[in-house]
């Protein structure tokens, strides 16, 4: 199997092309190549697939083998992948996605190669049982959350994939790895959440750490960082367009309100190719 190892803002994967569908054996081959000791390491294993609906499908398997609905940070990889190696010559492309419907995204191409991506990521799901939560509400603010005799305040958005976003005082210095795994598989969230710990430093900027929702922590999270605006609206935190800091980098974030989508614009990049 040939593959093609990219990443955005540090959110890495192993970006495999030519199949014609899912092979049975994705979840077994994620664990075993995005192990970072044993395999190749990686967040996930991304299939760039065809489509009936859009010029391509993605597909995206966590390091658990667990299947994602959408990756904001897998999205732009794609989008550079099927540019740079002649796929598509286009520079305004549809993908079709499992939790998120078909996107739109637009690339910025210097010297033949795309260097910047920016997606439509659609409309946020605010309704609780949508998201989903357990919670029957049209929006879930501020919300408290208790874990091990701690209360945390919440916020839910699903931007394909459902987040909990929560404020705290210093989110460089958070301890992901304690909190993390607990709020993930909180019995709030049936199908499990990713997790964002968030600091709003001014009403265009705000820092981002995430513990992502079968991968653990990673470097950045481009829904999670869509969410983190989205959350941060609706608590009144920032402007509705801002620049989302995380481990890995920046990415900037608009929720327009004429059509209510949130668009994410950041970087990809190819690390090395390989065969496995």
């Amino acid at each position: 199997m040939e593959f093609t190892k990219m990443h955005g803002l540090g959110n890495d994967f192993i970006v495999v092309a030519g199949e014609q569908s899912l092979p049975e054996q994705a979840p077994q081959l994620a664990t075993e190549l995005c192990n970072r000791y044993f395999g190749i390491g990686a967040d996930g294993l991304v299939y760039i697939l065809p489509s009936e609906q859009a010029d391509f499908r993605m597909r995206i398997i966590n390091s658990d083998g667990s299947e994602a609905e959408q990756c904001g940070n897998a999205i732009r990889c794609v989008a550079k992948y099927v540019y740079d190696n002649g796929l598509t010559d286009k520079d305004q492309i549809t993908i079709e996605t499992l939790g998120a419907g078909v996107q739109h995204v637009q690339l910025t191409i210097e010297n033949g190669k795309a260097v910047s991506v920016r997606v439509d990521m659609g409309e946020p799901v605010l309704a609780g049982l949508q998201v989903p939560t357990t919670i029957d509400a049209e929006t879930i603010v501020d919300h408290p959350i208790e874990v091990d005799g701690t209360t945390f305040r919440f916020t839910a958005v699903s931007m394909g994939n459902p987040h909990c976003v929560i404020y705290v005082d210093d989110a460089k210095s958070f301890d992901l790895s304690q909190w993390g795994p607990k709020l993930e598989t909180h019995p709030l969230f049936p199908r499990k959440i990713n997790v964002e710990f968030v600091t709003v430093n001014s009403r265009e900027q705000a820092d981002m750490r995430v513990w992502e929702r079968g991968a653990g922590p990673t470097l950045a999270c481009g829904t999670g960082a869509c969410a983190t605006v989205v959350a941060s609206v609706l608590n009144g935190a920032t402007d509705r367009t801002a620049t989302v800091s995380l481990k890995g980098g920046d990415l900037l974030i608009e929720w327009n309100e004429a059509d209510n989508h949130v668009y994410m614009t950041g970087p990809a990049a190819e690390v090395y190719r390989g065969t496995v």
